[in-house]
């Protein structure tokens, strides 16, 4: 709203000017980000209390958790709305990729608050049923690979993703293109949801992987950086740095009530929202391939429960007992289980995470 508002009248005041730089509103919109999230957070944990909508532990998980047994759940609405309002203010919404992104926090932010609603509150042991979660998350990839694909905006470039590493190459999918993005869309979010088991792992995961996807943006939205990089050129992806900062801020802001000993659980609403708004953003600025590296600690958690449940089915069918690779999936419970704190669990994702986004921020100008 900022931006519709006052930059029009720079003619009036030339100081109203300085709202045409991305650079300016990313500040804004973080900032913004992190005040609402600190006003907000203790109200909504407060009133998830007096709701007694706490966090449900699973009675086979490490026993170290079961202390976390009613600790307020949900909290993923701070993040959401923390991202949403400061990206109303500051960003232009005539803008494309604004439109989709906002689009698809919403719709993944419903999925996940209605299996949190079934879980919590209606008492359904497994919330949601997993083919309509599914289906949920199958329908956002159609819509927003369809929009892509369709789209006058996107029409030179609308089945491309960048190949990681070679310069200025990309891959034409085809037809394939917009399978491809349901694929990314419901891997994702579905990644994400799976890493957030331990306090503040999942939300300080997803604020770095949004930093590096911020510089990406901002780098493929203007053409000297995008042919210094030897980077796809995408006008108009410059904005959805606006976006990523009000996540980053609204995720820090959440970090703050989120980090051990937690004061509240971001819940499905938060991990689902996210997860597809990151894979969203991955798609948008075509880097898709490029986020199996970047969200590498994502990946390994949904391979981890991939593997174990695989392995369990087919040892049950050849030898009539399930065995496991794993002590338990995802692998931050392994890891639990093998004796390692939280914490440092957490710490070490963490830096693991930071090595990642700098690995793949270097995959740009290597020639």
């Amino acid at each position: 709203m900022f931006y519709h508002f006052l930059y029009p009248l720079r003619e009036l005041l030339s100081a109203f000017n300085i709202f045409q730089y991305i650079t300016f509103r990313s500040a804004g919109a973080a900032i913004t980000s992190m005040i609402i999230s600190f006003f907000i957070g203790p109200m909504i944990i407060n009133k998830l209390k007096v709701m007694q909508i706490g966090e449900l532990i699973r009675t086979d998980g490490p026993k170290t958790h079961l202390t976390k047994k009613g600790t307020p759940t949900m909290g993923g609405i701070i993040i959401i709305f923390s991202t949403i309002f400061p990206v109303l203010l500051w960003a232009d919404l005539t803008n494309i990729y604004i439109q989709i992104m906002l689009f698809s926090t919403l719709w993944m932010s419903a999925i996940g608050f209605v299996d949190d609603y079934l879980k919590v509150i209606k008492k359904y042991k497994k919330g949601l049923i997993a083919k309509y979660k599914m289906a949920g998350q199958i329908s956002l990839g159609l819509v927003i690979g369809t929009v892509i694909y369709f789209h006058p905006h996107f029409a030179d470039i609308n089945t491309l993703i960048s190949i990681p590493f070679l310069p200025n190459v990309e891959l034409d999918l085809g037809f394939f293109y917009i399978p491809f993005v349901v694929f990314v869309v419901t891997g994702t979010s579905n990644a994400v949801n799976l890493t957030d088991g331990l306090d503040g792992l999942a939300s300080g995961l997803m604020g770095i992987t949004i930093i590096a996807l911020a510089m990406i943006s901002y780098m493929s939205g203007r053409v000297d950086f995008s042919q210094y990089l030897n980077t796809l050129y995408l006008p108009g992806a410059g904005e959805l740095t606006i976006y990523c900062l009000a996540a980053v801020g609204g995720l820090l802001g959440f970090l703050w009530y989120n980090s051990h000993p937690a004061q509240v659980f971001m819940g499905d609403t938060g991990s689902l929202g996210m997860g597809g708004a990151i894979g969203t953003l991955a798609i948008l600025i075509r880097q898709e391939i490029l986020f199996a590296l970047l969200g590498g600690v994502f990946v390994a958690e949904a391979l981890s429960v991939m593997i174990q449940v695989g392995y369990f089915r087919y040892t049950k069918k050849k030898y009539g007992q399930g065995r496991r690779v794993f002590k338990m999936a995802p692998l931050h419970h392994h890891y639990e289980l093998k004796g390692l704190k939280e914490t440092k669990i957490v710490i070490r994702f963490w830096i693991i995470g930071i090595l990642l986004a700098l690995l793949s921020l270097s995959s740009f100008k290597i020639l």
